[in-house]
Parts: structure tokens; sequence; C-alpha cells
């Protein structure tokens, strides 16, 4: 594993905020948009960090492995669950025996150095007549994000804010350049969509909504995809035609 990611990931596990406020409810919303669309017995969670979506695919009776690079990630997860098949491992360096029926990327592709590389990798990883692959990741065109280019507090949409340098994001996806990513993996897109109407920061979400708020917040961004505060795409291998 190189030295410099890895170093990199331990230093985003020691600070890491996914399991903390308005970012749990994120995941935990993400959760029931991926359950939607599980297929089969056989999951593949690329990333868990701190376990927030595990602990939901826990109770869904799938086969899980766990594939994280950050080893004290990994460690908390043996532990939380035993039942699970925990891999330390960059995905790069990540080499399963078997492929699986799902597959669940969320919010990691705008922390890989390579997502085209790392979809295409998973590609391979999944079942290619019925697999899924669900991944999700913050939206550039979040309206907050368009608020704080008019407000001049971000140079442009898609520019890593204060909390995107924190998470160590390497980039923000807009739904052109995401989607772009899993057409150049070679991935068929059977949905995109989007979730969290979030007009401002979580910071201020925490200090002022009601759990029913973000809650109602959450649904009312599936309505809007396109400017929701994040965004999703469910994948699967395109069918191989005769004539190919």
């Amino acid at each position: 594993m190189p030295h410099d990611e890895q170093d990199h990931l331990e230093r985003i596990s020691n600070v890491s905020l996914y399991a903390a406020g308005a970012n749990a409810a994120t995941i935990k919303h993400s959760f029931h948009i991926a359950q939607r669309y599980l297929t089969g017995s056989s999951l593949l969670e690329m990333g868990p960090a701190e376990g927030v979506m595990t602990e939901l695919l826990a109770t869904t009776g799938q086969s899980l492995t766990l594939v994280e690079g950050s080893r004290l990630f990994c460690d908390d997860l043996r532990k939380r669950f035993p039942q699970a098949q925990v891999v330390h491992s960059l995905f790069e360096d990540f080499s399963p025996a078997e492929q699986y029926d799902n597959i669940i990327l969320g919010h990691v592709l705008e922390h890989v150095q390579n997502p085209v590389d790392i979809l295409t990798r998973a590609k391979q990883w999944l079942k290619p007549d019925s697999g899924r692959l669900f991944a999700a990741v913050p939206n550039a065109r979040s309206i907050h994000r368009q608020a704080a280019v008019i407000m001049g507090l971000l140079p442009q949409e898609d520019a890593l804010n204060e909390m995107d340098h924190h998470h160590g994001h390497r980039r923000v996806f807009t739904p052109e350049t995401f989607r772009s990513a899993f057409y150049q993996a070679g991935l068929n897109i059977e949905v995109f969509g989007g979730y969290w109407m979030k007009p401002v920061s979580n910071r201020q979400i925490e200090q002022h909504w009601t759990p029913e708020m973000l809650e109602a917040f959450m649904q009312l961004g599936e309505r809007y995809p396109d400017i929701a505060g994040e965004i999703y795409i469910l994948a699967s291998v395109p069918a191989i035609r005769e004539n190919d």
C-alpha cells in the first residue's frame, strides 16, 4: 500500500465527522434509497469509514464484505461487525475472489485519486447479469453552494470549501461530471437521483433545524435531484449484445 495514500487516509480517519450531526442523517437517508435496489445475497461496501451505513446494511441479511483503507476504521469495524469480512486495503490493491450482487460506494468517489479507475475496477467485481452498483456523492450544484458563490464565499460551485478540505475531498462532482465518470468506466446508468434539499451549511442546519425538518428536506431533495445536496447513481454492467 503506498505510504502517501495510507498516511492521507489515516489523517482523515483521525478527524472524521461522517458519524456526526447532519452527515449521519445524510448517510442514513442514502441507505433508505440504496435499499430499494438491493438484489441477491452478497454486498461489498467500499469505504465504510465509521460504519454508519454498515450498521444499516447489516440489517438486510446480505453477506457483507467491507474494504477500507484506514487501519483505524478496520479495527473498529471488525469489533462491531464480526459477521462481516473486513479487508484492510486500498481499492487499487483489492482483488476479491468473488463477484458481488451489490456494491455500495457512499461518499467515496470524491475522495479517491481517480474515480474512473475505481469504477472500472468495481465493474469487474459486480455480477455481470444481475449486479447493481450504488454510489452517492455531494453535489456541486446544491443550492447552498450556489448561494455561497453569490455571496462570494466560494469562487465557483465545484470549489472545495472548508468541510471538503476537512473530509479530504479531492473534488466536488456536478451531475454531469458524476454521470461522465460512470460512462467512462463503461457502466450502464439505470437511475440518477438526488436527496437533501440543502439551503444552508451543515453547521447552520445542526444549530437551528429539528430532526423532522431535516428528514423533510432529505425527502424534498428527491424531487429536485439536479440541485439537491447529494446525488446518486444506480449502475449495472451493460449487457453483451450478440453481435459484439
